[in-house]
């Protein structure tokens, strides 16, 4: 195999086999072959790729940057192949979304009937998890992030902002009284989340300043729909995205409390993407569909 493009694919079936025997088994070479292969890659470039050692792989800083842009250029070149082979009318393959489940069920699903009408060739292959996804590793073609951006080589594509709410149900306020203060969140049940960024606090407006208050509760979860649920029966306060809380606020089955003290408490949304300029093709159609959308859903009132 001579060309690059198969080097490229031998180089990142080693990656992800994560030996060179355990790749060579499943392209069915020889171990010396492939070793060979990814040596003359190395040799070519000036640069080592791959730290080895008797019981694993490891890529160098050069090798992660190899194999992030051999994924995209691979990724591109089967795009336009399918394009071709299609007419080049329609885009076609898999993209592969992730999203926290409170932004994919209430912003990402209803949008998919209406792209598939217009993009049938397209498969959507959504997973929704509020863990933050490493998109090289799980293979990720889009992220939808709530927070603050981290530096990173990914491509960033502004969604809108989230304004958080305190919020609960009225069986909840009936029984255990509505909080006036910021003090008085110390005397009541506050929900909160379980995975590792979060922290038992919550950025409250105080004295013309925003302070970090430290929150207990009966119940941590992984995902802001578990919160909202428990919320809705009477369980304790959930601090929520409007956009999560938007239909039970206006059906009455939660009521908003100290507004005041969460003025200012936003989290900004992103798409986050692999492949910047030469982004597949699939994957551009996807977000000019969706991005235009999901801005309307988040500015809603």
């Amino acid at each position: 195999m001579d060309n690059r493009a198969g080097e490229m694919q031998v180089f990142l079936r080693v990656v992800e086999a994560g030996s060179f025997s355990e790749a060579a088994r499943l392209l069915r070479m020889t171990p010396s072959t492939v070793s060979k292969l990814i040596g003359r890659i190395e040799a070519r470039l000036g640069v080592r790729l791959l730290e080895r050692s008797t019981r694993r792989l490891s890529l160098t800083t050069e090798g992660q940057i190899y194999y992030e842009r051999s994924l995209a250029l691979l990724a591109e070149l089967e795009d336009m192949e399918r394009d071709l082979a299609l007419g080049g009318a329609n885009a076609g393959g898999t993209v592969r979304v992730n999203a926290s489940v409170a932004f994919g069920v209430l912003g990402l699903e209803p949008l998919l009937p209406a792209f598939w009408q217009a993009h049938p060739n397209i498969i959507v292959d959504l997973s929704l998890s509020d863990e933050i996804v490493d998109l090289y590793l799980d293979r990720t073609d889009v992220a939808f992030r709530v927070g603050a951006l981290q530096d990173s080589t990914m491509m960033a594509r502004r969604i809108g902002v989230a304004h958080r709410k305190i919020v609960a149900a009225p069986d909840y306020l009936a029984r255990h009284g509505t909080p006036r203060t910021i003090d008085d969140l110390a005397r009541h049940n506050c929900l909160g989340f379980n995975f590792r960024r979060a922290a038992p606090v919550w950025p409250l407006r105080e004295s013309g300043r925003t302070v970090d208050r430290t929150v207990n509760g009966t119940l941590l979860a992984n995902n802001g729909e578990t919160v909202r649920r428990m919320a809705l029966a009477g369980v304790g306060l959930a601090r929520l995205g409007d956009y999560h809380a938007r239909a039970d606020i206006t059906a009455g089955q939660l009521v908003e409390v100290l507004s005041d003290a969460v003025k200012g408490d936003e989290e900004e949304i992103h798409a986050l993407y692999l492949g910047g300029p030469r982004l597949p093709q699939r994957v551009r159609v996807f977000l000019d569909f969706v991005s235009p959308r999901l801005q309307h859903f988040l500015n809603e009132p």
